[in-house]
This record gives structure tokens, C-alpha cells and sequence, in this order.
């Protein structure tokens, strides 16, 4: 598969990158895993007012309507550069209430509160697949729902910071309260496909970004007189690395492009029609998810390895990139998870 962006497409994803490279983001992450959210809701103001939460919300609520192929491209820079906090589950939800309110209960007053806020970056919401799952950055959140089943509900903070892999991925346990919407188990699915696609976009910018510093890096280091990214092993870990992730890539988009053409609950007659749509995109988001997690992985591997003991060092931004390759490729959708769903055709 071959996927090209077209002219605005691509130059939105520049934009992205242009502004996230002269933002100092691994100074907003090591603020963040410090507990410290100031530098990060600075940095997620800028996100927002580059239009990137606006694509996950409609126009009624001030958003330009949800558009999966802009927002897989924003999410990989968002994962190239490392960007802290809720950024998948705040697009969910916006997805989730807009769901919700198109379908016409009286849920549309959530939507009304939370969709203008998370379009203008004025709201950081996180959302969480369980009740006693752990939710990511709850105590930096505005607002906190637990989708599962056919539920959505409030929910608060219970007890402190869990210790994760990542340090900028703060977990916590959270208790769910106030029912926010019932029988919503197609919302609760769609907003959970959204999120397995944002996760595997952001594994993508990740997996891209360690093998770019680890190209840059062998470049550099000398053994025996010659830079190390000469050696053939090197190189061979470098090829493996990248055509990974170049596999990834069309499928990611592919997906996205699966999750814009299922029509909404609401607006199609066929409702038969539109849980085959649901099916298809499921299967191509598990995909998708299990070859940018695995691919991203591959990468941390090869750059933990081939920087040597640096690689552990906190003081080198790198270790940032690498720490997240492994939560992300478990979060919302483990690789077992994701393939079982393959098999099965999306259900």
C-alpha cells in the first residue's frame, strides 16, 4: 500500500514539527514526570492552537469534525517529540461525547461543557477502558471518564502515582462515579478505536525519533578509528529498524483512512452497514497497532544497543524516547490483543 499526503496534509505535519523542534519538549517532559504540569499545559496550549484537538472534535462544538488521517499525522509528531500527557485520551473523549450527543440523549450536555474546551486547549481530559484500570495523567486532568461497557462515567483520583515504566506517563488508580451515559457500548467502542489508532501513530513518531538520533549518533562515534555506523552489523540493526517502520506506516495511515470512511451511528440508515464498517477498521487499527508497537520497540532495542551504557543515562534526552516505546506498545491494545482481533476479522 501507498499512501501520499496531499499538499495541506503535509505541510500541516511541518508545522507540527517546526513548532514542537523549537519548543524544548524534553524540558516540559522531565517537568511533567517530576510532577510538575506547568511547562506541559504550555506546550499543549500550543498543540491546540495548532488545530490538532480540533480534528477530533465537530463543528458544532467548535472543532473542524473528526478527521482521522490529519490527526494520525499530527499524533506522529506528537510521538516524534515526545510530547507529555493525555494527548490520545483527550482526542478519545472528545470523540467519545461527540458520539454520545450525536446520538441523541442527554448527553450532549458533557459534550456542550468538555468538546469547546478540548478544541481551544483550555481542557485536558483523560479516560480510562475500566474501572480498575490505571488512568494516565489523572491528576493533571480537568476531567476524568472511565468508558466500559456500555457505561461512561466521572471519575476522581484514588491514591497516588503508580510507579510505570515511563516516568512521564504518571498512572493512577481513579474511582468511578456519576453515570455520564448508558447503553453507549458503540461510543465506548469507536472512542477506544480511535485511541488504538492515536496510540500506534504516536508509537510511529517514537520509533522514528530513536532511529533517527541512533543514525546521528554512529555517525559520530568512532571504534578503530572510524565512525561505528560503518560497521555492517550496524548498519544491518539500522535497515531492520527502518523497514519496520516504513511497514508501519501505510498501514497506520490505512487505518486512518478505514476509521473516515465508517459512516456514524446517527447519520446512516444501514446500521448493519456501519457495524461492517466498525469491523473493517478494527481489524485494520489492530494491524496497524501491532506493527507500529512492535516496530517502535525494534527501534528502542537497536538504539539502546548501539549508544552503548549512554543509553541509560537520564541526563540524554534519548532515554525519554525509549522509555515510551514499551508502555505504548501495550496501551490500548496489547500486540496479543490486537492480533486476536485480526484473526477474527474486527469483532
Amino acid at each position: 500500500m501507498r499512501f501520499l499526503l496531499d499538499t495541506e496534509q503535509a505541510e500541516f505535519g511541518r508545522t507540527l514539527d517546526r513548532m514542537l523542534g523549537a519548543a524544548d519538549t524534553p524540558s516540559a517532559v522531565r517537568a511533567w514526570a517530576a510532577g510538575d504540569p506547568g511547562p506541559g499545559r504550555d506546550l499543549w496550549t500550543r498543540i491546540a492552537d495548532a488545530g490538532v484537538f480540533a480534528l477530533a472534535v465537530p463543528e458544532a462544538y467548535d472543532g473542524v469534525g473528526l478527521l482521522p488521517v490529519e490527526l494520525a499525522l499530527a499524533y506522529v509528531e506528537l510521538g516524534r517529540h515526545a510530547v507529555p500527557g493525555p494527548v490520545v485520551e483527550t482526542a478519545a473523549a472528545a470523540a467519545l461525547l461527540a458520539d454520545l450527543a450525536e446520538d441523541g440523549g442527554t448527553e450532549g450536555g458533557a459534550a456542550k461543557e468538555w468538546l469547546p474546551r478540548i478544541a481551544a486547549g483550555r481542557a485536558v481530559v483523560s479516560l480510562g477502558a475500566e474501572p480498575d484500570a490505571f488512568v494516565l495523567d489523572a491528576d493533571a486532568a480537568d476531567a476524568v471518564f472511565v468508558a466500559a461497557g456500555s457505561k461512561v462515567r466521572r471519575a476522581v483520583v484514588r491514591g497516588a502515582v503508580v510507579e510505570s515504566a515511563d516516568p512521564a506517563r504518571r498512572l493512577f488508580r481513579v474511582e468511578a462515579g456519576e453515570i455520564v451515559a448508558e447503553d453507549a457500548a458503540r461510543a465506548v467502542a469507536r472512542a477506544t478505536d480511535l485511541a488504538a489508532l492515536l496510540t500506534a501513530a504516536q508509537s510511529l513518531g517514537v520509533g522514528l525519533e530513536l532511529l533517527r538520533r541512533t543514525v546521528e549518533y554512529v555517525g559520530q562515534r568512532k571504534q578503530f578509528g572510524v565512525p561505528i555506523g560503518s560497521f555492517q552489523a550496524v548498519k544491518h540493526r539500522l535497515a531492520d529498524a527502518l523497514l519496520g517502520l516504513e511497514f508501519a506506516r501505510p498501514l497506520v495511515f490505512g487505518a486512518a483512512l478505514s476509521l473516515a470512511g465508517r459512516g456514524s451511528v446517527a447519520s446512516v440508515s444501514d446500521h448493519g452497514a456501519v457495524g461492517r464498517a466498525d469491523e473493517r477498521a478494527r481489524k485494520d487499527i489492530a494491524a496497524a497497532k501491532v506493527a507500529a508497537g512492535e516496530a517502535a520497540y525494534r527501534a528502542a532495542l537497536a538504539a539502546l544497543q548501539l549508544h552503548g551504557a549512554v543509553g541509560y543515562t537520564e541526563e540524554l534526552d534519548l532515554s525519554w524516547w525509549l522509555r515510551k516505546a514499551r508502555p505504548l506498545r501495550d496501551a490500548w491494545g496489547t500486540p496479543a490483543r490486537c492480533r486476536e482481533r485480526v484473526v477474527s476479522g474486527g469483532r
